[in-house]
């Protein structure tokens, strides 16, 4: 969407959701968010604050400081400019006048905090006008969530990476056993890297090969030095996440689970069915959901998933939320599947997606996650993309 369809959208937004204005503020980059939206390149040096402000109706506001009055010049809307804080105030004073309340990216008690930029004195100052802060976690979906067609093939294929890299991986790691040569859980970390390298694709931190108790911890990270060795009989967990680098492009975000022998042993297969039935019933309740032109809250896709686990008697050791959403980056800005670690009630929008990736994580034991993507698109129809893992991958090592 080009920079003046957007702001023309975003004054029907406000309109709709009885905002008198949207309030941008930066300073030093301490708001990404605001900086992405109003295309301000990243080569931009900003060291003063500056505010944005996109009134429901009428013309924007540029406020900067004297020496920095350029940094929102390609923006359209009339220009002040402060060299004190006392001359800050007043224009921020004058421009809010008569205004109620103002959408900021800011998350009442931090509920979300992806979203909570703004920094409780600078909220605490725009109160001081008379106005209310409001949160712009409902407005930004539309505008840094919603995928281009661009950004659907690109997700896709990074899928096709995904998919084909932990193929290559699971090869690779029996290759190695049976040809009795030592392999870590760091080694097969850095092949896929290599191989997103080889099909220019990029992520943000680095994969997950964990084996045994150590995929008991969700977010473990193999050290070169401390990597745990892979052994004939091991539980493996893979974790990887990519997207192309291009500009624009998104991520796309999958966990396998297998193991090193010819088949798993019973409790991790029953662990394994419990998950893979959490995972399809959140799935189902979306399609069910959206197919009956029915809103669904992120919390309340987590509360179905969740319910399951918990009933099995694990809920303890189901100990992060069910899902994020995906863009530019693999934990996205829109709607969380969540009602864990925060109660995520933002909407499911068409052209958006997330993840969802349910797990039992048993201490000093084994864990198990199953993760797939879901994009949901414009008719409301719903696509598992990632592949589906129906059983625990075993490695050939005969």
């Amino acid at each position: 969407m080009q920079l003046k369809e957007k702001l023309a959208d975003v004054q029907k937004q406000l309109q709709k959701q009885k905002i008198d204005g949207w309030l941008f503020y930066d300073f030093r980059r301490s708001n990404e968010i605001a900086c992405r939206f109003l295309d301000i390149s990243s080569d931009q040096f900003l060291t003063r604050r500056f505010f944005y402000w996109i009134p429901k109706k009428g013309s924007p506001v540029k406020i900067v400081h004297g020496i920095e009055s350029h940094v929102l010049s390609h923006l359209p809307g009339n220009t002040l400019t402060y060299r004190s804080w006392q001359e800050l105030e007043t224009n921020l004073q004058n421009t809010l006048k008569g205004c109620k309340h103002a959408a900021m990216e800011y998350s009442p008690y931090n509920a979300l905090p992806y979203l909570s930029k703004v920094d409780a004195g600078t909220v605490d100052l725009i109160r001081k006008f008379g106005v209310q802060v409001v949160t712009s976690a409902t407005l930004l979906q539309y505008y840094t969530s919603i995928w281009s067609d661009f950004q659907l093939q690109s997700h896709l294929a990074a899928t096709d990476v995904l998919c084909r890299t932990v193929d290559q991986a699971w090869t690779f790691i029996a290759q190695h056993l049976k040809s009795n040569i030592s392999i870590t859980e760091y080694a097969v970390q850095q092949f896929i890297l290599q191989k997103f390298e080889q099909q220019n694709c990029v992520m943000a931190g680095t994969p997950i090969c964990a084996v045994n108790e150590h995929s008991a911890l969700p977010h473990y990270c193999a050290e070169k030095k401390e990597s745990a060795a892979i052994k004939i009989g091991d539980f493996i967990l893979i974790d990887l996440w990519c997207k192309q680098d291009l500009p624009d492009a998104v991520y796309a975000d999958i966990t396998r689970v297998g193991v090193a022998a010819p088949r798993p042993t019973n409790r991790q297969q029953e662990i394994f069915e419990i998950v893979k039935r959490a995972r399809d019933a959140a799935t189902v309740f979306v399609e069910n959901q959206l197919s009956q032109g029915a809103a669904i809250k992120g919390c309340e896709v987590d509360q179905v998933c969740r319910q399951v686990i918990t009933e099995a008697g694990y809920g303890d050791y189901f100990t992060h939320r069910t899902g994020h959403n995906i863009d530019q980056e693999d934990h996205g800005n829109g709607t969380h599947i969540d009602s864990l670690e925060t109660q995520d009630e933002r909407l499911l929008l068409p052209r958006t997606c997330f993840s969802i990736e349910p797990g039992i994580y048993l201490p000093d034991e084994f864990g198990v996650r199953l993760e797939y993507d879901l994009f949901i698109h414009s008719n409301g129809k719903v696509q598992i993309t990632g592949g589906i893992q129906q059983e625990i991958t075993c490695l050939d090592l005969s």
